[in-house]
């Protein structure tokens, strides 16, 4: 997207908040919801965070929870209770099946592994879709979103709620205002996994619990025995089901970098993990899990200047320097992270979601108010989405639609590729030292430089599973 395209998309973004279009559905035609009538929407993943997730859709007059879809059904037990009138199934196929008449939207709150095959269901048959962050489960599965919601359509979002958020428009404005300059080098961390990463894989005879549908959780993963390690949490930290503490909190800290910057697809990764966190390596390769800290390094071009952009990323606890305008008892960034610019003429921070932002040293934030010149979004991001169903694809506007996310996740999960071809020539070389430069082919979707690497880009799926075009 060319940084005046992203200016128009995100001036754009917050007008979803001036209300709805009251048209007749004759002239909206397929696929439009006038809003005098409801907003029909099925949830796949209802417990946990698909929970809060219809919760936070059923605050809205206009919408009705229709169908749920859990494969746990004590996890979807108080979706349940909430929503008695919706049907209720365990596979997600099925119910798209008998529903698609009596749905018009769909939340997708799964595991990661099962967020574009859930996803992808649900557009081609023409239903607006929500999806919780990271978008998808692999490289080639965020392109294909991408593609699809203009093919269909229809109207998305992805959770990264900051992205509605009004820090995130306060470091737009500053940066508009030229307060930082020209941004080279950016710095984001967080204090994820809080579960177990960089673990053996798990191994033991486990009873399925009756009230889970294991084959089903699977979906679309190599088949795997069931085991507590998996479900109900902790996937997160394994490749076959999550994405890791990139994939569980990118999408919020970096969301700010992808909006305030003419930066598009990387052009090199790398990435390492701390010896700290390796001492094991020499013995055995934990290859199944991911790594419990990591520093990654991506390389942009502005798409201006052509100028370079260093990003670091770094999780597990690790931080980058403190910056010296700080003060002693000023906090850097929040609990769960925060992200750095470093510019020509000046720096900027805020923690996870945007929150808090703040120009360096913080008495500068004092002297440059915002001034509300980016819309902002009152309703927030889950009612915007409402709010953007009802309108129709062609006039509904929200945050994070899949035009955005789509290649922000990308640029996510190249990260993770980087790591897990870091894991895999640690198998053959336990002394690697890391920090191997991959050369990213964003049209071809491929590494050039190293052609092991490529089998990250995709995943492979089980009979009946795949991704349809």
């Amino acid at each position: 997207m060319s940084q005046s395209s992203r200016r128009k998309f995100l001036q754009q973004t917050a007008l979803a908040a001036t209300g709805f279009f009251i048209v007749p559905r004759h002239v909206l035609g397929r696929g439009y919801i006038p809003p005098s009538d409801t907003l029909r929407i099925a949830g796949i993943g209802v417990g946990g965070k698909g929970e809060s997730d219809l919760l936070e859709f059923s605050k809205s007059k206009h919408v009705s929870i229709v169908s749920l879809c859990d494969v746990d059904d004590k996890m979807a037990a108080n979706s349940v209770k909430r929503f008695p009138k919706a049907s209720y199934y365990n596979d997600f196929r099925v119910m798209l099946a008998k529903e698609k008449n009596n749905i018009d939207a769909v939340c997708v709150s799964t595991p990661d592994h099962t967020h574009a095959v859930a996803a992808l269901a649900a557009m081609q048959l023409g239903k607006h879709v929500y999806v919780q962050k990271p978008l998808a489960h692999s490289i080639e599965e965020a392109r294909k979103l991408t593609e699809a919601a203009a093919h269909y359509k229809v109207v998305t979002q992805m959770g990264n709620q900051g992205a509605s958020g009004d820090g995130v428009r306060t470091m737009m404005e500053w940066y508009q205002q030229g307060l930082i300059g020209e941004v080279q080098k950016v710095y984001a961390w967080t204090n994820r996994p809080v579960w177990p990463q960089g673990i053996p894989t798990p191994y033991g005879k486990y009873d399925i619990p009756t009230h889970l549908q294991w084959d089903l959780w699977l979906g679309p993963a190599a088949y795997t025995d069931y085991n507590p390690a998996y479900h109900p949490f902790n996937w997160r930290g394994w490749w076959k089901f999550g994405t890791g503490a990139l994939g569980d909190m990118a999408c919020h800290i970096l969301d700010p970098v992808f909006r305030l910057l003419p930066i598009n697809h990387p052009y090199e990764v790398a990435c390492s993990v701390p010896a700290t966190y390796t001492r094991m390596w020499s013995e055995t390769v934990y290859g199944d899990s991911c790594p419990a800290a990591s520093v990654i390094h991506l390389k942009y071009r502005n798409q201006q200047t052509q100028a370079p952009i260093s990003l670091t990323w770094m999780d597990g606890g690790l931080l980058p320097e403190r910056p010296e305008e700080l003060l002693p008892d000023e906090p850097m960034g929040n609990g769960d992270g925060g992200v750095l610019f470093i510019g020509t003429k000046g720096k900027m921070m805020a923690g996870c979601y945007a929150s808090n932002p703040t120009l360096l040293p913080t008495a500068r934030s004092k002297e440059h108010l915002p001034q509300g010149t980016i819309p902002k979004v009152p309703e927030g991001h889950y009612l915007q989405w409402v709010n953007a169903c009802m309108n129709g694809y062609s006039k509904g506007v929200t945050s994070s639609p899949f035009s955005y996310a789509g290649p922000f996740v990308e640029s996510i999960l190249i990260g993770n590729l980087a790591l897990r071809s870091w894991q895999l020539e640690q198998q053959s070389n336990p002394r690697f030292p890391g920090r191997r430069s991959l050369l990213w082919d964003a049209q071809n979707l491929r590494i050039t430089n190293f052609d092991e690497a490529n089998q990250f880009v995709r995943n492979n799926y089980r009979a009946g599973w795949a991704l349809s075009s």
